[in-house]
Parts: C-alpha cells; sequence; structure tokens
C-alpha cells in the first residue's frame, strides 16, 4: 500500500506539493492530518480534479501516503457535555459573536458591552481550555459565539456546538467536505438555525441546539469551486461568496484553463432555495487559443469572491471585493469592489483598483504552457470591504489588497477612489478593524524567492490609518522570528478591536495586543506549544492565518494552526479568560 502510495503521489501530485505552490501544503505538512481529510479534498474538495484521475483505492493509498497514517474506524465523539445546556432562546440578546463580523459593516469593532473586557484586563488573559481538531493540518473557521456555546468548524469534516466555559462537545456535525468559513446565526421558526459552507460549493443550515440537518443547498458544482468567505446574514436571506481553486489547478498543462467565475448567491434562510445568483464576470468564457500543449484554453475567468459580504441597508446593497483573473482577457470586474442589488442581484457598480492582473499557478512552475500570456501581480482582495462613516457625513468602503495597497471607495459614488495608501510592497491579509476614528490594518508582506521558499525577514507590522484620509496615525513594528524555522514576521490574520484594543496574529505563532491609542504592545502570547486538550486531542499551535481572534463576555477564542501558504501547522482552539478563570 504504502509503495503504491508513492507511485501515486510522484506521479500526481509532487510537483505542486513537494515546492509548496501556491495553497498546497508542503509533503511534510501532511504528516499531522488524518487520511479521512486528504481522501475528502480529493473526491470533493479543493483537489477534486486531481481526485477525477484517480480511483478510489488510489486515493485511499495516497491519502495513507501522505499522511504517514492508516484510515481510523469511526470514533464517538469525546469530551461530550453531561450538563444541561443553558437556553438558547435569548441567544442573541445577550453578548455574541456572530458570524465573520459583528454586524454587517465589517468593521470587526466589538462593543464594551459584547466584550465585556477593558484594557487593563488585556495583560491578565490566559489559556482557559483548548481544543483539539483531530488529524488537521490547520485550526477550522473563526469561531461564532453566542448563548453560552461556540461553533466552530475543524477541517476533519466536523462542525462543533461547545460549551463556551468549558470546551465540552454538545454535537458534532459531519460535513461533507472541510468547513473553512464562519458560522451565522439565525432562526427558522421556531427553532434556531446555524449557517455555513464547505469547500465543495454548498452552504448548510443545522439546528443550533440539537445539531441535526435543516437543509442543504449546492450554491455551486463547478470542479474547485469553494465558499471561502463566510455567507452573511440578514434578515432572513443568506449571501454567499463562491470562490475557486481553479487556479492552482492551472498548474496541470493538461488542463482547460479557465472557466471558473467568482459569484454571490442569496440563498433563503428558512427554505435554502436560492432566490438569485450574480457572477462577479457578467459574461461565460469562451474559447480562446490553444497552449503550447495542444490544449483547449479559455476566458474571461476568475474575479473569485473570497471573503465576506458587507451589507448596507441604507442603500439595499451588498459589497463584495474580487481577486484576480486566471486567464487572458483579464476582466474588467477582477481586483474589484462591487456593489449589487441586495434585493435582485443587480450589479450597481465595480471599481477595479489593479488592470489586466492575470495569473494563475503554472505561472511559477517549470511546465507553464497554461501560463497568460499578460502576467499580473495576483493581487487579489482577501479582505472584504469595511463600511465606514466619515466625519463629514459621508461614506467609504475600505479594503487592503494583496498588492499592499489599502484602498478607500465612496459606496455612494459609484465606487470613486477617496484615498489610497501603500503601507508595503507585498499583501495585505484578511481584513481590517475600524472604529470612528481608524481603520487598523495588518501587513503580511510574505515573500518567496524562485523556488518558492518563504522569506523568513520579511512582512508584518500594524497599521493604524485615519479613516478620512488613509494618512498613517502609527505603526506598530512585527515581532521578530530569529532563527526559529519556518517563522514568519507576516501579519496576515484578520486583527479585532475592542475599545482601546486591537488584536492581531501571526505566522509566527504569536496573538498580539496593541494600544488603539498608540499603538504600544500590550500583550503578546505564543501559541506555538503543546496544549492539553478538553477532548483528549493531540494538539499543537502553530501560525494564525485567515480568521481573526473573537472577544465575547470577557473571553477571547482564536484558532493556531495554518499549514498552507508557508504557515506552521496547528490544530487547537485556544479559548482565554481573565487569570484563566
Amino acid at each position: 500500500m504504502a509503495q503504491d502510495g508513492a507511485s501515486v503521489y510522484h506521479s500526481h501530485c509532487s510537483s505542486c506539493h513537494d515546492i509548496g505552490v501556491g495553497r498546497a501544503p508542503l509533503l511534510e505538512g501532511f504528516r499531522r492530518v488524518a487520511p479521512e481529510s486528504v481522501q475528502s479534498a480529493l473526491m470533493q474538495g479543493v483537489m477534486v480534479r486531481q481526485g477525477l484521475q484517480l480511483n478510489l483505492a488510489e486515493i485511499r493509498a495516497v491519502a495513507t501516503y501522505v499522511t504517514g497514517k492508516k484510515f481510523a474506524p469511526e470514533a464517538p465523539e469525546r469530551n461530550l457535555c453531561t450538563s444541561t445546556p443553558p437556553s438558547f432562546d435569548s441567544a442573541l440578546d445577550g453578548p455574541l459573536w456572530n458570524g465573520w463580523i459583528v454586524d454587517g459593516t465589517n468593521q470587526r469593532s466589538q462593543s464594551a458591552a459584547m466584550a465585556r473586557l477593558s484594557v487593563d484586563q488585556v495583560p491578565r488573559l490566559k489559556v482557559r481550555w483548548a481544543f483539539g481538531f483531530d488529524g488537521a493540518l490547520r485550526a477550522g473557521s473563526q469561531p461564532t459565539v453566542a448563548g453560552g456555546r461556540v461553533f466552530v468548524a475543524g477541517t476533519n469534516n466536523r462542525v462543533f456546538s461547545l460549551d463556551a466555559a468549558t470546551g465540552c462537545v454538545r454535537w458534532a456535525f459531519p460535513t461533507d467536505a472541510g468547513v473553512r468559513t464562519a458560522v451565522s446565526i439565525g432562526r427558522i421558526a421556531a427553532d434556531w438555525a446555524v449557517y455555513f459552507g464547505d469547500i465543495g460549493g454548498s452552504v448548510y443550515a443545522v439546528n443550533a441546539v440539537t445539531g441535526k440537518q435543516i437543509w442543504k443547498t449546492q450554491v455551486e458544482d463547478f470542479p474547485g469551486a469553494s465558499i471561502t468567505g463566510a455567507p452573511t446574514l440578514y434578515g432572513s436571506t443568506l449571501y454567499v461568496p463562491v470562490s475557486s481553486m481553479e487556479e492552482l489547478l492551472a498548474g496541470d498543462q493538461k488542463y482547460e484553463c479557465c472557466r471558473f467565475r467568482g459569484s454571490i448567491s442569496a440563498v433563503d434562510a428558512i427554505t435554502g432555495k436560492v432566490m438569485w445568483k450574480t457572477y462577479t464576470i457578467p459574461d461565460a468564457a469562451h474559447r480562446t487559443h490553444k497552449n503550447s500543449a495542444g490544449v483547449q484554453m479559455w476566458g474571461p475567468s476568475g474575479a473569485p469572491v473570497i471573503s465576506s459580504p458587507t451589507i448596507d441597508p441604507i442603500g439595499r446593497a451588498i459589497y463584495v471585493t474580487t481577486g484576480d483573473s486566471y486567464s487572458d482577457p483579464a476582466a474588467n470586474t477582477t481586483d474589484s469592489f462591487i456593489a449589487l442589488s441586495m434585493d435582485t442581484g443587480k450589479m450597481l457598480w465595480s471599481s477595479q483598483t489593479t488592470v489586466n492582473d492575470t495569473f494563475n499557478n503554472a505561472c511559477v512552475m517549470k511546465d507553464s504552457a497554461n501560463c497568460p500570456d499578460t502576467i499580473g501581480p495576483d493581487a487579489d482582495f482577501l479582505s472584504p470591504p469595511m463600511l465606514s462613516s466619515l466625519p463629514n457625513g459621508s461614506r467609504s468602503l475600505i479594503a487592503g489588497q494583496k498588492s499592499g495597497v489599502v484602498h478607500a471607495v465612496d459606496p455612494d459614488q459609484s465606487g470613486k477612489i477617496l484615498w489610497q495608501t501603500r503601507i508595503g510592497d507585498g499583501y495585505v491579509g484578511w481584513g481590517g478593524a475600524a472604529d470612528d476614528r481608524a481603520a487598523y490594518i495588518a501587513y503580511s508582506g510574505m515573500k518567496w524567492d524562485r523556488n518558492r521558499v518563504l522569506d523568513l525577514d520579511a512582512g508584518g507590522g500594524l497599521f493604524a490609518l485615519d479613516l478620512a484620509t488613509g494618512k498613517m496615525l502609527w505603526f506598530a513594528p512585527p515581532g521578530i522570528c530569529g532563527i526559529q524555522p519556518g517563522c514568519s514576521p507576516a501579519q496576515s490574520a484578520a486583527v479585532t478591536l475592542i475599545p482601546g484594543v486591537v488584536f492581531s496574529g501571526s505566522l509566527d505563532g504569536h496573538l498580539r495586543a496593541y494600544s488603539t491609542s498608540n499603538g504600544q504592545r500590550i500583550v503578546d502570547f505564543d501559541t506555538v506549544k503543546s496544549f492539553k486538550t478538553v477532548n483528549g486531542v493531540t494538539a499543537h499551535g502553530g501560525s494564525l492565518d485567515g480568521p481573526g481572534p473573537v472577544v465575547v463576555d470577557s473571553m477571547v477564542f482564536v484558532n493556531s494552526g495554518y499549514g498552507l501558504a508557508g504557515g506552521r501547522p496547528g490544530n487547537v482552539l485556544l479559548a482565554f479568560s481573565v487569570d484563566g478563570k
């Protein structure tokens, strides 16, 4: 079996995973992953295109080979709660963090009443409990907290409801594919439901109290399509963003690149019915030319929606940011802010910040047949747009881009650019935060050399930018990794704001808190260590990337571990409280 698995790996997988192309983890990273997770990715997840070339025996063989583990028999969930759960009837009335954001603005700013954590208390935070995601390469999704429960997904095809005080398991729901999104909470008749999407393009509604499925809807069946950004719930409608791994699939010269288009679907939260769907590229891809291997090429493609939509009830609009083009010709809605009608999905306007950004993973491989003729900077928007009110009464949408530029546009003037501030020559990560004075932007700045080896000295730092002008108010320097292997100062994770304090995680595995007044560092906690978990799973912290910290009712919840894009693997959810009590 091991020899068969090695043969499959070297024939179908090594060209990407031996050098860590794009979002492909290195081979050694799989040693912390369960073979079930690899099988899921190949059969119905981000690697489904590669999986189509393999039979089931080959898939199981390569999963066993890369992880170094055997498939385990189905085991019962550990550390189930024995106490009666608190009532969920008033879950949205008390302290909570619902979904990717606190509210529809995407500002990631938690009020004092909800946070119940003061500046003076932050240095006293200690780990209260730790929960391990069995066999995971990264630590799941951003937690949602409400009604004394923590809802969080692991990359091991499980979504959990945990007791917020102790970390015991209220229920565990099995998904058909891995889940990266945050969970949103809403009502369906007399029941409470949690909503989330998976990396196979499906969105779910699950009973928040019992963990039983209410409905499941496939919003996109294109191979490699993924729901990476959390669906945003507003009223009885779930707005679902769709991204894709086709940019990675294009590394295979035999792949007909590329036809995927990003989209937003409005899904009825009660029934799961898709009410409208709008593509970020209005026209479907057409045949363009054949590559050097004689394979048909297509375009335009791309413009994925990687982050969570922003809600504007006043303008009856939703706002999203998009990624780059995957193939020629470049679409004029890539690397853009886009406004859609909340009611019909009609595109109201788009504002492009980088033109001709056409890129896919063939461009960094020896076999570059699928690389477009016009190679762009790969400057996707990972950050969602933050909707802010300015001192003069006008409004702005603010988002950082992988170009290293933070942009502010006017949503009431068709995305007119208000200001642009360059904070570096590397990319800005998964989202900033804002109050009525400033936007707080973490700088990733990750860089690779020609062999796709991560530069361990590049990136990092936190910026406070004036909301109205984009002028820098202060800069907090990054941490120093020293000689630790695989350590990077890049700050890619979404940041989180409470009154007086901004939290930011780093690829070096540190969770740091800074004063909003001057950027002075208040606390620095290293999560790269082993933790004793409440569910008995062997767990270790790693890079902090993607999701940001969540602050609710005097507690801070953060995932540690992100074994993609040069990050350190890890598989633990940490719950901090004042003095660990």
